[in-house]
């Protein structure tokens, strides 16, 4: 097979990393950024290296905040996330990226599910009425939550039944999803028969054992999850990879290059 784009995640904040010359560090030929701090509800400002990126050979991805929840019922949470969500999405699409990737989001225990779903897909049609997002907005499956919009493969029929006419895409993470409860050696053939695509494949191995509901990424080779078994994922789904593990630069030399080497 033609070995697909591998990138690395850098910065755990907007500002605190070189993404460029970390990604060349590791042999990366894309890498993944924050707008914004991950914990807050800033507005985006454009990334203090994008003209570095822009000039470098290499795809960026953006991640939206982890706190974004446009599935929450909560109104002082939803209406800040589809905000937060746009503006990322405006601020990703300027700086050329591939793709903005943000999580599945989760109601609360009293709540029904179907109507995050339904917020789900307000966010969607509402965007579309204004034209769109300006890239491919990728839902992230997530670990734990009985109430999550995208952890479990029924909970993901239920969300693509409701946005996927809205070319919305799909991220898997393979910790996220071994945490989850999925079954990594069919987990992509499954998703890819709800969504009809996967695309990007956050290939992290987990620190904790499998349905633990725990998002603990761990290294490529050192974790609960057979690193074969995470080599097949990325075959398997034959997209882009970005690796998000806690392995800093020359660990993910390493990963990067087992990756290549076991996929050419």
């Amino acid at each position: 097979m033609t070995v697909p784009v591998l990138g690395v995640h850098v910065g755990a904040r907007e500002n605190d990393a070189d993404p460029v010359a970390e990604a060349q560090a590791a042999g990366a030929n894309a890498v993944q950024v924050f707008l914004a701090d991950p914990q807050g509800w800033k507005t985006p400002k454009p990334h203090p290296m994008a003209a570095e990126l822009a000039a470098a050979d290499l795809d960026v991805y953006v991640h939206a905040p982890y706190i974004v929840n446009v599935a929450s019922t909560n109104n002082r949470i939803r209406i800040p996330s589809r905000k937060l969500l746009q503006a990322h999405a405006k601020a990703a699409a300027a700086m050329g990226a591939k793709g903005l990737i943000v999580h599945g989001g989760r109601v609360t225990a009293d709540d029904d599910p179907a109507v995050g779903v339904d917020n789900w897909r307000k966010t969607f049609e509402r965007q579309a009425a204004e034209g769109g997002f300006g890239l491919p907005v990728l839902i992230e499956n997530t670990a734990g939550g009985d109430r999550a919009m995208a952890r479990t493969l029924d909970a993901w029929a239920r969300l693509w039944d409701a946005v996927g006419e809205f070319g919305a895409g799909v991220t898997l993470d393979t910790c996220h999803a071994w945490a989850g409860g999925l079954d990594l050696t069919t987990v992509v053939d499954d998703l890819r028969g709800i969504t009809g695509r996967i695309d990007l494949v956050h290939c992290n191995n987990s620190r904790d054992e499998a349905d633990s509901a725990r998002d603990r990424h761990g290294p490529l080779v050192d974790g609960q999850i057979p690193t074969e078994l995470l080599v097949e994922v990325v075959r398997a789904a034959g997209t882009a990879v970005v690796l998000e593990t806690p392995s800093g630069p020359d660990g993910r030399a390493a990963e990067i290059a087992l990756l290549r080497d076991a996929l050419s």
